[in-house]
């Protein structure tokens, strides 16, 4: 059938949507689908039967959350062919048509009924048609289009996996890498900042810091010592909105703990010590204890012993115990009082596992002078001969003298008994 082009009734299918910015304005959108039509050169128009199924057409949109009083408006479907009069009739279908989203048949205003949520529900699939009210003949073919919730800010940024527990290296340099940590945001990232996450450090200054886009925690000052403190509690906060007043946030901690390194030379508590030993001690038993203390743990701490000087180097010998670090002093040779009193031992203690780094706060070792003071011991008399072989005469008078037996105290110098 040729229609001419004065008389040509060509029905379109105007959809007007109402768009809510994110600066709280709004604008109005069209959406036209019109006829596939060929003109021929005498100006008559030939219609195909074959409509082109689809529209020129922006989205529609509504705000997620809504919680007025009063459906939010989402927008108006129109045809040119309405006049006003009634008799075109407007039909929704598809996705949440009829439960979320109602039409005015009449007018082709379409709301919403219900507080969506983008999170669960991204956006809805429609289908939109004009069809004649009296005779239920399409005006339009049928069309789809999309529904999209619009993001507010509505989630908060959570830490996932927080707490944390980590460790750094004491000693470490300003800016040492701890650990990064990251929060994720439930809103849209495309649209707006109800996503961008800015961190920032709220319990922890001014030994750590945050970047506020990584999120990476590091040391904040140079050479933080164990020895002082060895644990931090820190506290990272995640605001979104670009960090902007109103933005929401989560925080999570994070527990530090600085490891140990050797920094700590050994110390003798004291420089001299006094040690008293029995004459009497057995060789190769232990005489007594010493120890020098090392802040460090662990094999940082560990250290040996040994005798670098003194009279009694060839008397005395010292060996490590690994358990409790004490240097132990044994006797290697016998003790005698009466030929001498008194030895001195120069005693040096040093660690064993050397972190060169660190060698400017050296030497790793120390040193302390031992008196031993050997103690007398009540020993008995000695005979001058183990045994004597005596003679006397059968028939000798009582009192004679049959011989003479020696004996001296040890303890003194030439005491006969």
């Amino acid at each position: 059938m040729k229609i001419t082009s004065t008389s040509c009734i060509c029905p379109v299918l105007v959809c007007l949507c109402f768009v809510q910015r994110c600066d709280g304005t709004a604008h109005q959108g069209s959406i036209k689908v019109t006829r596939n039509q060929t003109k021929h050169p005498e100006g008559e128009t030939e219609v195909h039967h074959r409509p082109k199924r689809g529209w020129v057409w922006n989205q529609f949109f509504v705000l997620e959350e809504h919680m007025g009083p009063d459906p939010q408006y989402v927008g108006k479907l129109h045809s040119n062919s309405d006049k006003g009069d009634g008799s075109v009739k407007y039909i929704l279908t598809g996705e949440g048509a009829g439960t979320i989203f109602i039409i005015d048949d009449t007018t082709g205003d379409i709301h919403s009924t219900k507080s969506l949520d983008r999170e669960q529900k991204t956006h809805y699939v429609l289908h939109a048609q004009a069809i004649d009210r009296r005779t239920n003949k399409p005006l339009e073919p049928e069309s789809e289009f999309i529904i999209k919730v619009q993001d507010i800010n509505d989630n908060a940024p959570k830490f996932t996996d927080g707490p944390y527990i980590v460790t750094v290296p004491e000693m470490s340099d300003m800016g040492t890498s701890v650990l990064q940590v990251t929060a994720t945001d439930a809103d849209d990232p495309t649209y707006g900042n109800s996503a961008r996450v800015v961190y920032s450090i709220l319990q922890g200054q001014p030994y750590f810091s945050v970047d506020p886009k990584t999120g990476v925690i590091r040391t904040a000052l140079h050479h933080m010592d164990r020895e002082a403190r060895e644990h931090y509690s820190v506290v990272i906060q995640a605001k979104d909105m670009a960090g902007q007043v109103g933005g929401l946030s989560g925080s999570t901690t994070v527990n530090i703990t600085l490891t140990d390194v050797n920094d700590n030379p050994p110390r003798f508590p004291q420089k001299h010590y006094q040690l008293y030993v029995p004459e009497s001690a057995q060789v190769g038993s232990a005489v007594g204890k010493i120890k020098a203390n090392d802040a460090d743990t662990g094999s940082n701490a560990d250290m040996t012993y040994s005798i670098i000087n003194g009279d009694g180097i060839g008397i005395f010998s010292i060996s490590t115990d690994k358990d409790t670090r004490e240097g132990i002093l044994s006797l290697k040779k016998p003790l005698n009082y009466e030929k001498k009193k008194t030895y001195t031992l120069n005693i040096e203690g040093a660690n064993t596992h050397l972190d060169f780094r660190f060698s400017h706060l050296g030497p790793f070792k120390d040193a302390t002078v031992l008196k031993i003071i050997v103690g007398d011991v009540d020993e008995p008399p000695l005979f001058s001969m183990p045994s004597y072989v005596m003679e006397v005469y059968e028939n000798a008078k009582i009192g004679t003298i049959v011989g003479t037996v020696l004996a001296q105290d040890p303890d003194s110098a030439n005491s006969l008994v």
